[in-house]
């Protein structure tokens, strides 16, 4: 079950410390909910990845705008109150990988494999454009589906 965002979180702005990097370039932003470690995780991001992680969060925001947020394990989460996390986002040294938990479910299903039954990928690389209009189809349709329980 999602834990609701504290009212002091909601509007938390985000650091202005620079945060750490860990291997892969992955912002190392400490756990919270809401928008602000969100918003402080796609800062840190570094290079092109900042950018496209902005664009990926309007894109969410915009397809399902009472979309809940946090950042757990150095990864934004998006989810819906009382269903669980349906996408993530991790940075990799030479893409950004959005994990949607219920992949498998999503049609057409998302091209990267996982590990996980469930689970499929997309990885969006500096030089690859993005299907804005695929992205938010699979967004609108993750949503709808129960998410992962983290």
């Amino acid at each position: 079950m999602m834990a609701r965002p504290k009212a002091s979180d909601a509007g938390a702005k985000p650091s202005r410390v620079e945060p750490v990097l860990l291997s892969g370039g992955n912002p190392q932003i400490a756990k919270g909910y809401g928008d602000g470690p969100v918003q402080a995780y796609i800062a840190a991001m570094p290079d092109w990845k900042s950018d496209v992680g902005r664009r990926l969060d309007q894109l969410i925001v915009r397809a399902v705008p009472n979309v809940q947020k946090a950042v757990k394990w150095n990864s934004p989460l998006y989810g819906m109150e009382g269903e669980g996390w349906f996408l993530g986002i991790h940075c990799f040294a030479k893409y950004i990988k959005v994990a949607f938990f219920r992949g498998m479910s999503l049609d057409p299903v998302p091209p990267g494999q996982s590990k996980s039954k469930d689970t499929r990928y997309l990885h969006i690389h500096e030089d690859g454009a993005l299907d804005e209009a695929q992205f938010t189809a699979w967004v609108k349709q993750a949503s709808r589906l129960p998410g992962e329980r983290m």
